[in-house]
């Protein structure tokens, strides 16, 4: 029998089905590399556009491809490793000035002057917030308000008093280490969060990011382990789990089948959802005006209350979490790139990561974690499921809650996570921004 060439259309046919199947994020490995060849050619010639256009290819390029490596590189897939790589590697080329310029004058022309992480707040606070089930929203956090508030106080308390062991003052420790840590994630917690600190300290809204940054990674990771510890725990000893419920009447079996996710996608409604969310920043900048609370702050707050009194239509909200999706699953990782080179200072970040630092953050949420476990226990929920679930509320946002999930193998419990994330992580924004602004 004849051998098959290497040159036969067969085997010329394999090759190029392998490697288009090989992917960068969406993308197909051959049309990632063109694109990637045309905007560096772009950037060499000095031809590549200074606005968004310009800004959008970088930023999506670099948070396709770092977010891919974080993602398979062992270790590291589970600890978030695509968020921390699309940070410290932006932020390092930038340290070590080794970024192209005309990509830099396009990125900043995108993030500072189009202000594009405003967008991607917008979207993801109204979208998250208004594109919850009402019933998870109502039922799930009067289950989950008792282990939240003694997590969130065992977790002050205790960072706060580690915090005095390592010389930092009261005031940092809680605004900067455990407030980003329960702030709800990144997207949802950091930058509102900075925006809002930044209004009142005066101070800019990059030295800030830098600050508040170290901390919501370090407390992920710590929480990931946690849940993975919980979930040792719940294996040796059966009694503590419910196996994925949280309730031990389980009363929590048609509360978690509330889930609206999975209906088709409609193009119009995502414009709707578009707009929707751009007027809850507008109106939190206009009502900014008169009470002097950061208007990101107002914006979560107004979310929560509409969704709360169904004061919006359903497939208005169905519209704004369909676009909180997109935006989220497509700009997350290119907004963390941008976050990464403008906002957050190498030199800040390295001398952020001390032993110190390290203690408190580790202590915070080892607080958190311990403190849902006994009260679950306590409230007739199974200690183990009530851990986890409190551990979200130190998590990235839903790429940390997933994290955290799939460590402990309790991916049921996405809809109590969510309520720990978003309104746990809401909640401590705007009750941290008042207090900063009360004591400042």
């Amino acid at each position: 029998m004849e051998a098959t060439s290497i040159d036969s259309p067969e085997i010329r046919q394999g090759i190029w089905t392998l490697i288009n199947r090989c992917k960068i994020g969406p993308m197909p490995l051959p049309v990632y590399v063109a694109i990637a060849a045309i905007t560096i050619i772009a950037a060499i010639n000095k031809k590549l556009p200074n606005d968004m256009i310009g800004g959008f290819a970088v930023l999506m390029l670099a948070g396709f491809l770092l977010g891919e490596i974080g993602s398979r590189l062992p270790v590291f897939k589970h600890i978030g490793g695509a968020a921390i790589l699309c940070l410290f590697v932006p932020s390092a080329l930038i340290g070590f000035r080794l970024m192209d310029p005309e990509m830099l004058k396009a990125v900043t022309t995108t993030m500072k002057t189009a202000n594009l992480q405003y967008l991607y707040i917008a979207c993801l606070v109204a979208g998250s917030i208004l594109g919850m089930s009402h019933k998870v929203l109502v039922q799930g956090f009067m289950r989950m308000f008792l282990p939240l508030l003694a997590g969130t106080l065992a977790a002050i308390v205790v960072g706060i008093s580690v915090g005095l062991l390592f010389g930092y003052s009261p005031g940092h420790s809680f605004f900067f280490i455990v407030v980003p840590i329960v702030g709800g994630g990144i997207g949802e917690g950091i930058l509102p969060l900075s925006i809002g600190y930044s209004e009142i300290l005066g101070k800019p809204q990059a030295e800030l990011i830098a600050m508040l940054v170290p901390a919501a990674l370090l407390g992920n990771v710590v929480a990931i382990l946690s849940s993975g510890v919980l979930r040792w725990l719940g294996d040796k000893n059966p009694h503590l789990t419910g196996n994925g419920f949280l309730v031990k009447s389980g009363e929590d079996v048609d509360l978690l089948k509330a889930d609206h996710t999975h209906v088709p996608i409609d193009l119009g409604l995502m414009g709707a959802g578009l707009l929707i969310s751009c007027a809850f920043f507008i109106l939190g900048a206009v009502l900014s005006e008169y009470t002097g609370i950061p208007g990101p702050i107002l914006m979560i707050v107004s979310a929560a209350l509409l969704k709360v009194f169904k004061l919006i239509p359903e497939k208005i909200e169905l519209g704004a979490y369909q676009m909180y999706k997109f935006v989220s699953a497509n700009l997350t990782f290119a907004i963390l790139v941008g976050l990464g080179a403008l906002f957050v200072s190498w030199k800040d970040l390295v001398h952020a990561f001390s032993p110190g630092y390290f203690a408190v953050c580790a202590a915070t949420v080892t607080a958190l974690v311990a403190s849902g476990f006994f009260v679950g226990k306590w409230l007739n929920m199974y200690p183990v499921e009530s851990g986890i679930v409190t551990a979200c509320h130190s998590g990235l946002g839903g790429t940390g809650d997933v994290a955290i999930l799939s460590a402990s193998n309790r991916m049921g419990l996405m809809p109590f996570a969510q309520i720990s994330t978003r309104i746990g992580g809401a909640a401590m924004i705007v009750c941290a921004t008042i207090l900063l602004k009360f004591f400042n």
